[in-house]
């Protein structure tokens, strides 16, 4: 009996996951035509941020903190 317990809660943790999934396909479908520029924007903070990190570490260096 204890594996039919785990196994209700698998089937009802799968149809959530299913729920959840159309929704978010729901949600996303107007950004589909913009998913390429989304794309560009996201690696373009990744890149930003990484640079904002070099130079912090930079200017640490220079004024001898680390």
């Amino acid at each position: 009996m204890k594996g039919g317990g785990a196994a209700g809660v698998a089937t009802v943790g799968a149809a959530g996951v299913e729920v959840v999934q159309a929704e978010t396909q729901t949600a996303i479908l107007p950004l589909v035509p913009y998913l390429d520029t989304l794309r560009w924007v996201f690696i373009a903070l990744a890149l930003a941020g990484i640079a904002v990190a070099i130079w912090a570490r930079l200017d640490d260096w220079k004024r001898g903190r680390r």
